[in-house]
């Protein structure tokens, strides 16, 4: 599958995984909507990292703020003024590219440059006879301007005339929320320093060119921990929340040479330091970004607290201080980290002369956790207690019940799901109650009685 993303984007739509968005009439570029198995691994992914970023710690906890802020949040965090991208367009074909992008193909760094160098930059490359449009090749490009990332809505009268901060977004990141509630969170549970405000929601910016499959897109959801602290233990908290990320993508299945650190040169001018997680997407061509882990400083509350008027400060009982905490900010992207778990399970492997397509999920992360097949569909009594085995299993685990009655093509399909076991209900069962058990990753198959079945796959869960 190396650089093949037509590959994926195809298996997640033949079993149910991805659809595009809208697809009967034509699609709706760069939003996504997904399906049954889809919907439980994106739900798996999520409940994993709620799991480590909360219920294991003492000193996070969790929050699920309203996507509509008031308007005044965005104007505050500096997104009405400067969350934007530079954008070109081709005068011939209409398209529309990142002018930054453009410049990286020429080994130009413009990340966070001004407008006016980016230009300076890309007239350069006009002289020279370089610069053409990514999709038709035409030289007729406009300058680059501003494209603004954020997506307005029109809550209330679309017809009023509304000012600047009047204007309602759809928030562009998760964090503007926990800012927000920050102060509600310490009144309400009584936190202490350090601790952390956990969310997972979505988020949505006006991409100028969101490709890439649903590594980059319009909607999406984001996994974010802000987690406030003393100045003096930035450095040390920053130190084990790394460890603590890291350690997460290779307890579930990632190997850590398909990982590494990315240092940002250039920062924020609020940051002190900033470090992305990046995979390496055999479907995508590289390494990408999944997850970065940002130190922010004090400058969100230091804002909020001014445009809103209130008192954000920590008062210290030990030291007797009043001051902003700063912030080390965890943010991970949950659909590309699904199509990091996906690019990372896909198999294709010879058996007895056949290719497998299997997904090997970490089990825990698996859309279908046991599949249950009778082995005929038409006889009755294997399909009462094929039911009987269902019905027993499914109150724990998400399970699958497959009555096609061809036990070979069964697996295959639950192998390209990635469900971890499947049970099979024959002859024997209905004699010795006991059903055959097979193996997703080995193909081994084992006996097991179905009085023992519950605690057996309880072991092998969870």
């Amino acid at each position: 599958m190396e650089d093949n993303l037509d590959k994926i984007t195809s298996f997640c739509k033949r079993k149910g995984f991805v659809f595009q968005s809208s697809e009967i009439y034509g699609g709706f570029s760069a939003v996504y909507d997904y399906g049954h198995y889809g919907a439980l691994l994106k739900n798996n992914i999520q409940n994993a990292w709620l799991k480590h970023m909360v219920q294991l710690r003492r000193d996070v906890v969790l929050l699920d703020s309203a996507i509509f802020m008031h308007p005044l949040t965005w104007k505050a965090s500096g997104h009405v003024d400067s969350f934007d991208d530079p954008q070109i367009d081709c005068k011939k074909c209409k398209a529309r590219m990142r002018a930054d992008h453009i410049l990286e193909l020429f080994n130009i760094n413009a990340d966070k440059e001004s407008l006016e160098f980016i230009n300076l930059e890309l007239d350069k490359l006009r002289e020279l006879g370089k610069l053409k449009c990514q999709f038709c090749g035409s030289t007729d490009l406009t300058p680059a301007k501003r494209f603004s990332l954020m997506v307005k809505s029109n809550l209330g009268s679309p017809t009023d005339s509304l000012s600047e901060t009047e204007i309602v977004y759809l928030r562009p990141e998760t964090c503007g929320g926990i800012y927000l509630n920050y102060k509600n969170i310490m009144d309400s549970l009584r936190v202490k320093l350090p601790f952390g405000i956990a969310q997972v929601g979505k988020a949505f910016r006006n991409e100028i060119v969101a490709r890439q499959f649903i590594f980059r897109t319009r909607e999406f959801e984001q996994m974010e921990m802000q987690y406030f602290l003393r100045p003096e233990e930035m450095d040390e908290k920053y130190e084990e929340w790394r460890d603590v990320r890291w350690q997460w993508y290779l307890e579930y299945g990632i190997n850590p040479e398909s990982i590494q650190w990315h240092e940002h040169e250039k920062l924020a001018h609020y940051a002190s330091r900033a470090y992305d997680i990046e995979y390496n997407f055999r479907s995508l061509g590289g390494f990408k970004e999944v997850e970065g882990i940002h130190a922010r400083g004090n400058w969100d509350l230091s804002r909020h607290s001014e445009f809103s008027g209130q008192d954000l400060t920590y008062f210290d009982e030990k030291t007797n201080e009043r001051f902003l905490p700063h912030i080390l900010e965890t943010s991970a992207g949950l659909n590309r980290l699904f199509l990091m778990f996906l690019d990372n399970a896909y198999t294709e492997e010879e058996v007895n002369g056949e290719t497998r397509i299997v997904l090997k999920l970490d089990k825990r992360l698996a859309p279908v956790k046991i599949a249950i097949f009778p082995l005929l569909k038409n006889k009755p009594e294997l399909m009462e207690k094929a039911g009987e085995v269902f019905s027993l299993l499914n109150s724990e685990f998400m399970c699958e019940f497959d009555a096609s009655g061809n036990i070979g093509k069964s697996y295959r399909r639950q192998d390209e799901i990635g469900t971890p076991y499947c049970v099979t209900i024959d002859f024997e069962s209905l004699e010795d109650n006991s059903v055959t058990v097979r193996d997703r990753d080995t193909m081994a198959q084992e006996r097991i009685s179905i009085n023992n079945l519950l605690d057996y796959f309880i072991n092998k869960l969870k």
